[in-house]
């Protein structure tokens, strides 16, 4: 069997089970907060501070955006997998794509525990 160290998991199976898993963790951060707006009739700035100061809430948001990371890193492997056959200006992609990932990463974890 051949395995392809660019891959997020170690096969094509495992990868869609965290595409699918990524998407549900994406789909129900999005529903919570489209809820959590209507159900707060004053969406005042305290309000929605107060829900960013929760500690489960800065879980979920970080879950979120972990999963939104991994759901980016499949897509794009996929992308340039299937589109650019050039191997060294695909690994240069992808290697930006990592670094602006982990920085993406960074900036989320110091936002959300800032708060």
């Amino acid at each position: 069997m051949v395995t392809n160290a660019a891959s997020f998991g170690r096969s094509g199976v495992h990868d869609f089970i965290m595409l699918r898993a990524s998407a549900v963790i994406l789909a129900s951060y999005a529903v919570f907060l489209v809820v959590f707006a209507a159900v707060s009739s004053p969406l005042t700035y305290d309000v929605w501070h107060g829900l960013f100061t929760a500690l489960p809430m800065k879980v979920f948001t970080l879950l979120a955006l972990i999963a939104l990371l991994i759901h980016a890193w499949i897509g794009v492997w996929q992308v340039l997998t299937d589109y650019v056959k050039n191997v060294s200006l695909r690994g240069v992609l992808q290697f930006v794509f990592v670094v602006t990932a982990f920085a993406y990463l960074a900036a989320g974890i110091l936002i959300v525990w800032g708060v």
